[in-house]
């Protein structure tokens, strides 16, 4: 064995060791996450503005007053409707600004993100516990005596 074929070697030992050890890295990861999590970043995505993603629009009712508890919320579509105070009622985007993973159930004052755990306001849509840096994005809604619409 020559010099050169023994650092080839030890070139090629690093390089193996480098790559599991990458490739563990990157099982970690992707262990944090699920099939939601392969899109773009949350702030690379659209938010809605108005509608739902189920084609909803400007008018159409999302909920009755009575169906919002009070302090907790109700996810409905590209939007989730929260009751922070008794008769007063708050929107705001399902998407988590995370990663974009929608938003599942409303606990405790918070609405939460099944994906990596973020915790968002239920009055404010601040974000409470991370990885998310940044609050959901207010939904416009109206309250008609006891329908909730999209504003």
């Amino acid at each position: 064995m020559t010099g050169s074929q023994g650092n080839t070697r030890a070139v090629a030992r690093r390089t193996v060791v480098a790559a599991v050890g990458g490739a563990g890295l990157a099982g970690a990861l992707s262990a944090c996450g699920n099939a939601d999590d392969s899109g773009p970043p949350a702030s690379q995505q659209q938010q809605p503005t108005g509608g739902t993603a189920d084609g909803g629009a400007a008018g159409t009712v999302l909920a009755r007053t009575t169906d919002i508890p009070e302090g907790g919320g109700k996810v409905i579509g590209a939007v989730v409707v929260t009751q922070p105070r008794a008769g007063e009622f708050k929107a705001f985007s399902s998407k988590c600004t995370h990663r974009g993973c929608a938003v599942k159930g409303i606990a405790d004052g918070t609405i939460n993100c099944p994906c990596h755990n973020s915790r968002f306001d239920v009055a404010d849509g601040s974000v409470k516990a991370g990885p998310a840096t940044s609050p959901l994005p207010p939904a416009a809604i109206t309250v008609e005596g006891e329908s909730i619409k999209l504003a």
